[in-house]
């Protein structure tokens, strides 16, 4: 898949109403993805796809992400066995971004435990923002899971 530079009209017409889909990758060459869980539509994680974790999360089903701090192209489970298939795929109107809806295996999507990675509340406190917890008990113990 390759990047997509609309710069005619028609370009641009058929990138927002087309049928074919052309991802725009950013110039670091991804795409952000957030992920939310099928049945709940409770949102789990946002993360990057690079053109070969597109590739492969439309050929195996499975979520496949780019991790922008190790470099690395990384299936979603791999390591925890919290596999995400793919129920579906979207796109944006401008094709630079993508929403999975997956089913989630396992108890969280989130390496710090939690089911989801927003487990924390921006709150205005008067001088800026603080963070509160929200859903934030953990799943799972992420010392057991993700041995190094």
């Amino acid at each position: 898949m390759a990047t997509t530079d609309a710069s005619s009209p028609s370009d641009v017409r058929d990138i927002e109403e087309g049928l074919t889909f052309r991802p725009k990758f950013d110039a670091a060459g991804l795409l952000t993805c957030v992920t939310i869980d099928a049945g709940s539509g409770e949102v789990l994680m946002l993360a990057h796809m690079n053109d070969e974790a597109l590739r492969r999360t439309l050929a195996t089903g499975e979520a496949w992400y780019f991790s922008r701090s190790r470099k690395a192209l990384w299936r979603k489970g791999e390591s925890s066995g919290h596999v995400q298939r793919v129920i579906e795929m979207r796109t944006d109107c401008d094709q630079d971004a993508v929403v999975l809806r997956v089913e989630q295996a396992g108890a969280g999507a989130c390496h710090t435990g939690r089911r989801s990675c927003f487990y924390r509340k921006v709150e205005a406190d008067g001088t800026g923002a603080r963070l509160s917890f929200v859903d934030g008990d953990r799943a799972f113990d992420p010392a057991s899971v993700y041995r190094k």
